[in-house]
């Protein structure tokens, strides 16, 4: 059974730092995580960050390039995404997703002070 949990979102001041987790269950190839997405109301999914595998090259959106970090714990199956420098629009629901295209249910950052 493929799953993927997000956490680590929260309530962070303007220039403040975040970090998220993505565990995912077995380590089939459709379980490993490999990007992060976000969404806010109103607005099509965006994505944010990718990471390959096996070869774990990373992409960034040019949005949140030199601010964010993808990365992946491949002995936990486990992906990251630390956020830092963050801007009130940053603030969206963030969403892991796997190599197989299966989707977490989210978690919610708000950038605010």
């Amino acid at each position: 059974q493929v799953q993927l949990v997000e956490s680590g979102g929260g309530l962070v001041q303007p220039g403040g730092s975040l970090r998220l987790s993505c565990a995912a269950s077995g380590r089939t190839f459709s379980n490993v995580p490999t990007a992060w997405f976000r969404q806010t109301p109103g607005r099509d999914r965006e994505f944010v960050a990718s990471i390959s595998w096996p070869g774990g090259n990373t992409r960034y959106a040019d949005s949140v390039k030199g601010r964010f970090t993808i990365s992946r714990d491949n002995a936990k199956n486990t992906m990251y995404l630390q956020m830092s420098s963050l801007k009130p629009e940053d603030t969206a629901v963030y969403y892991c997703r796997s190599a197989g295209a299966y989707w977490g249910q989210g978690t919610q950052v708000t950038v605010s002070s």
